[in-house]
């Protein structure tokens, strides 16, 4: 049987309680607002962020605030299905319109009729379906594979990508046309290594729903744990943490998870040849705000490092005032406050 291409729930549990994004950085505060504001309106989204950062969640949250939150949520993963066959998963097919098409199907936009049809990995359509869900978006009908007329059908859509779709429109792969309309508000989820400070609430999130799965464990972890999942870069981003936080609870033998338990890459100094610096300007630019946030956030961190969290003792490091290494510590969201459920240590955090 053909997989529909139908994307099960991101396991990425950025909102608790079903309401509120989980962390406190600014960049999450904003994401919350933002969020609020578009469920309200029937307006085209385009969700940009890297895999893991839970886009899908994103989506959902929206569809459940707004208007249409009891009729349907239909997810689509475009890279899922074969080109060949996205068409008539999208839009639907009549009897005989090709081989092995032996009845008539309503297709994913008629599904979605008067909810939400939320079209993940969008950068994998091929570019001759972006030219036809233009059409759509352009005028609310599709046109089923085999027929001769169309259907009328009230669809919100919200489009996610994780590649840099302008520099997909530069390859040649992506349509600019379409890059517009679907961009009527873009929303920019930011990676786990850019709101550092949201590690440890996460941690303690997870560490919560562990505890629930098995009440007889108390499970907490090290300070020193702590410290070295806070400075990973999370390249799978929340997901990632998520599965690590379950992986450590099945290897953790006692009630506290501790160093001794971490994979080797966790225990060493973070990974810069993951870095977002390029060695030179690269021919489509890059992202100099990114790029500044990303080096201060990388010396922070080791400073802290270095100072066993001390924070005045890390601003002479880096030859700051106090009052301007507390700035960036809150801009760059390297800053790692106190978990409510940490293993004591020796060491500091804080100062």
């Amino acid at each position: 049987m053909l997989d529909s291409g139908l994307s099960s729930a991101e396991h990425v549990p950025l909102f608790k309680n079903g309401q509120v994004l989980v962390g406190e950085h600014p960049a999450i505060q904003k994401l919350r607002k933002l969020i609020e504001k578009v469920a309200t309106l029937s307006i085209i989204v385009l969700v940009a962020g890297e895999s893991g950062t839970g886009k899908e969640v994103v989506a959902r949250e929206i569809h459940k605030r707004s208007a249409r939150a009891e009729r349907a949520f239909v997810p689509v993963n475009c890279a899922a299905i074969p080109h060949d066959l996205l068409e008539s998963e999208m839009f639907g097919h009549e009897r005989g319109a090709f081989t092995g098409a032996s009845g008539q199907r309503q297709g994913l936009f008629g599904l979605a009729n008067g909810g939400t049809i939320f079209l993940d990995e969008i950068s994998e359509m091929p570019l001759g379906l972006q030219a036809k869900l233009l059409r759509v978006l352009e005028d609310g009908v599709v046109r089923p594979v085999g027929s001769d007329r169309g259907v009328r059908v009230d669809s919100r859509v919200i489009a996610a990508s994780n590649v840099d779709l302008a520099s997909a429109i530069k390859r040649g792969v992506f349509r600019e046309d379409l890059f517009y309309r679907l961009q009527v508000v873009p929303i920019t989820i930011p990676p786990l290594r850019e709101r550092r400070s949201d590690i440890p609430i996460l941690i303690e999130h997870f560490l919560a729903r562990e505890r629930e799965r098995n009440p007889s464990r108390n499970l907490t972890i090290s300070r020193e744990a702590m410290v070295h999942l806070w400075s990973h870069d999370w390249p799978g981003n929340v997901r990632e943490l998520e599965n690590m936080i379950a992986r450590l609870a099945i290897m953790c033998e006692g009630d506290v998870i501790d160093t001794d338990v971490l994979p080797e890459d966790l225990r060493v100094a973070s990974s810069y040849h993951k870095s977002l610096i390029p060695q030179r300007l690269p021919p489509e630019g890059t992202n100099l705000n990114a790029i500044v946030r990303e080096l201060e956030g990388r010396f922070i961190n080791d400073a802290l490092r270095q100072t066993d969290g001390n924070k005045q003792a890390a601003a002479r490091l880096l030859g700051l005032k106090r009052t301007t290494f507390a700035a960036k510590l809150r801009r760059s969201g390297v800053v790692l406050p106190t978990p409510p459920r940490v293993a004591p240590l020796n060491g500091r955090l804080h100062e």
